[in-house]
């Protein structure tokens, strides 16, 4: 209830975003209906159009893109002929000859019934057409709307969730409407300019419906809107805290939930009530609904398929990662470290791997990275998010703590409390009977993208890609899936990026189209990277970074030579600057001098 809650006040705060601008003279146009009869259709299938389409757009694939490029054009058409109506009077009573005519007949074969819902259905198929072209600037709460509709898959929440955030948009657009519909009112009683007046809004409709089919709105309205909202609404998430929502924990906000420690008081299980028995008998049944969800991977790496009856006896870690994410990363040394000294003592440390970008599900890209990363314990490719779905799982990292009869005892959201984490394990293995060699704690130092974050970090997760993407120079400047050159923004505050060259910007990523495109951020931090790849058997991509204009040097990442040069060769987090402390401001630049890369996110550390 929260988080619809949330969406829906993410909705009304659309009124003033650049977004919503070119979208308002397809509403304001009805301002001189009736507002029960007309406007409040319209917006009605405004709400339907951008749930249906959003839900499509968010798990569906290429097809979905195609029937939405369609629907765009068929609703741009339909309201061009809507604008050519208010302008020109002699027009619309052409076109509607064939509806008065087909109502003539319904007419005599209905006991001179009549058509009196046709202002309705009209003004609900013009809010359709609207509800196609509508594309909200994608604040932080639509972006966790729309990653856990890709994770969770279709169903009704997620639909609920865009309904509400639709229902809000047309909450704020609904008072804009009858604010309007005053206006008119008194100008045609005052001044007598209703002609006038119809064919002013059909002029602007007809400009918006240009504006769009060219896409040129975002890029040209951006510069007459408000101030984000962005800001906005990420402090509502932060006071809400809106649950069943795929996060990466911020940096020293690890989350930990322990259940009763005595072996026989019923944990909090991650998934079934089975898993919660505690009576004697019931190790085997709580083993097997614990871990029932295994059976959803569609693939193994480095074990034969495991299951409830292969882990009895064990205890188990449960570690749900992906392996493009920072945080991830860090938090892989710990792991491996307490892999490999538990498992004499009958530790079973089992990775799950459940894609955040659609590149990671991949099953030769996951095998890759486990093989890069080092990874020799067990690990669940979970491209489908069932094992995901299946722990109710909500953030990455993720650490489950299983006991020996089955039991969910102990969770962990973000890295850190690493120290905790290994003394649970302890005890869990100690409640076994097993007694672990050396009582101490790892010592890890983790090397590379691997290493624990710096001091003073600044700068958070930002996404490239136009669903989740905030702080762009220019606000609201992005193209959605559509080829676009951009003019690089002369100067940034401290958080935000802008592009250079010729991009398209598609729902999770931007891609390079010529050579020479170009990305800036400013960032503090110690070090930052970069998710980027390139499609897959192209060649590879050379790129080259500037730091606060000049070439790394010194501060070059792992991924980068002294002179600023690297090259793309793998869909993976890239570390491109590794700086001695994280104080003060930096830009980061870099330039791509070969078409075809793949930019998703900055992450930072």
């Amino acid at each position: 209830m929260t988080f619809l809650i949330l969406a829906y006040i993410a909705g009304v705060l659309t009124i003033v975003s650049p977004c919503i601008l070119p979208v308002l003279p397809f509403v304001l146009a009805r301002a001189d209906r009736p507002f029960l009869k007309n406007g409040l259709p319209m917006l009605l299938g405004m709400a339907l159009a951008f749930t249906g389409v959003a839900t499509l757009a968010a798990v569906g694939g290429g097809w979905a893109v195609q029937a939405n490029e369609y629907g765009r054009f068929a609703a741009l058409s339909l309201l061009a002929v809507f604008a050519l109506t208010l302008m020109f009077p002699e027009l619309a009573d052409r076109l509607a000859r064939p509806l008065v005519a087909l109502g003539a007949r319904i007419a005599e074969s209905s006991d001179g019934g009549t058509l009196k819902d046709r202002a309705f259905v009209s003004s609900l198929v013009l809010g359709a057409a609207t509800g196609l072209l509508w594309a909200p600037c994608a604040g932080p709460v639509l972006g966790l709307i729309l990653t856990g509709a890709a994770i969770q898959g279709a169903n009704v929440g997620t639909s609920l969730l865009l309904l509400a955030y639709a229902g809000g948009a047309a909450t704020s657009l609904a008072l804009s409407l009858l604010v309007g519909g005053r206006v008119y009112a008194l100008l045609r009683r005052s001044l007598g300019i209703s002609q006038w007046a119809r064919r002013g809004m059909g002029a602007a409709v007809l400009a918006g419906v240009a504006l769009i089919a060219t896409g040129l709105d975002t890029g040209l309205l951006s510069q007459l809107s408000l101030n984000s909202t962005s800001r906005i609404e990420q402090k509502l998430v932060d006071v809400l805290k809106p649950q069943d929502i795929a996060v990466k924990p911020a940096m020293g906000n690890t989350v930990t939930e322990t259940a009763a420690s005595a072996p026989e008081a019923a944990p909090r299980a991650a998934s079934l009530v089975a898993a919660k028995l505690a009576t004697p008998g019931a190790t085997a049944v709580a083993h097997e609904a614990t871990f029932a969800p295994l059976a959803g991977a569609s693939g193994w790496i480095n074990s034969s398929a495991l299951a409830g009856a292969d882990l009895r006896g064990k205890v188990v870690l449960v570690d749900f990662w992906t392996y493009s994410c920072i945080n991830c990363l860090r938090t892989l040394p710990y792991i491996r470290a307490w892999a490999d000294k538990y498992r004499d003592a009958g530790l079973v440390v089992i990775g799950v791997h459940s894609p955040e970008f659609a590149f990671e599900k991949n099953e030769d890209k996951v095998r890759r990275a486990v093989k890069d990363l080092g990874i020799t314990y067990p690990v669940a490719v979970d491209s489908r998010h069932a094992i995901w779905r299946g722990f109710e799982n909500q953030a990455w990292p993720a650490l489950y703590f299983v006991d020996a009869q089955g039991r969910v005892r102990h969770r962990v959201f973000g890295e850190g409390d690493y120290e905790a984490s290994e003394r649970f394990i302890q005890k869990l293995l100690a409640e076994n009977g097993k007694v672990t060699r050396g009582g101490g704690l790892v010592a890890v130092q983790g090397e590379g993208v691997q290493a624990a974050p710096g001091d003073r970090v600044m700068s958070g997760e930002t996404y490239v890609g136009h669903e989740r993407a905030v702080n762009f120079v220019p606000a609201g400047g992005l193209q959605a899936d559509r080829p676009h050159g951009y003019e690089a923004a002369a100067s940034l505050q401290l958080n935000h990026w802008t592009l250079g060259g010729e991009w398209t910007v598609q729902a999770e990523r931007a891609a390079a189209s010529r050579a020479g495109a170009r990305l800036a951020y400013r960032f503090r931090a110690r070090d930052l990277h970069l998710v980027m790849g390139r499609e897959d058997g192209a060649a590879p991509v050379r790129f080259r970074v500037l730091v606060d204009g000049r070439p790394p040097g010194k501060v070059h990442g792992t991924d980068v030579a002294a002179d600023g040069g690297g090259v793309i060769d793998a869909h993976k987090l890239y570390q491109l600057v590794r700086l001695p402390g994280s104080a003060g401001d930096h830009l980061f630049e870099i330039e791509f001098l070969d078409p075809g890369a793949h930019v998703y996110a900055f992450t930072f550390g």
